[in-house]
């Protein structure tokens, strides 16, 4: 069973490309893990550890606590791909990621990013 590349990419490698977007605009690596815990239920010291162990997409997110409940409002496009049509559940978790560091890095207030 053949994946996507993007879920044997190791997450670490990643992370900072997600945080030097979000400092771009003027946010910060907080507000970026803030939003990773939110979607994922990672504790901040789990999270780190994830990153620290070099955990590919595919673990991080199989190993992840709880998927937030309102991640099915989330919704919009990514790269050209409606983030609430991909079938793949890995793939779609990866999108909801993607989209929220994008409304971050957009500006967009954190209780919007995450669904309050």
């Amino acid at each position: 069973m053949s994946g996507h590349r993007i879920f044997t990419t190791k997450f670490s490698s990643v992370y900072p490309l997600y945080v030097q977007k979000a400092e771009r605009k003027g946010r910060s690596r907080e507000e970026v893990d803030r939003i990773i815990c939110w979607l994922t239920g990672y504790e901040p010291a789990a999270l780190q550890q994830q990153i620290e162990q070099g955990k590919d997409f595919q673990s991080f997110f199989a190993q992840a606590p709880a998927m937030h409940p309102n991640t099915a409002l989330i919704k919009g496009v990514v790269c050209g791909v409606r983030v609430e049509e991909v079938e793949d559940p890995l793939m779609r978790n990866i999108r909801y990621l993607d989209k929220l560091i994008d409304e971050l890095a957009k500006g967009k207030a954190m209780d919007k990013i995450l669904r309050q």
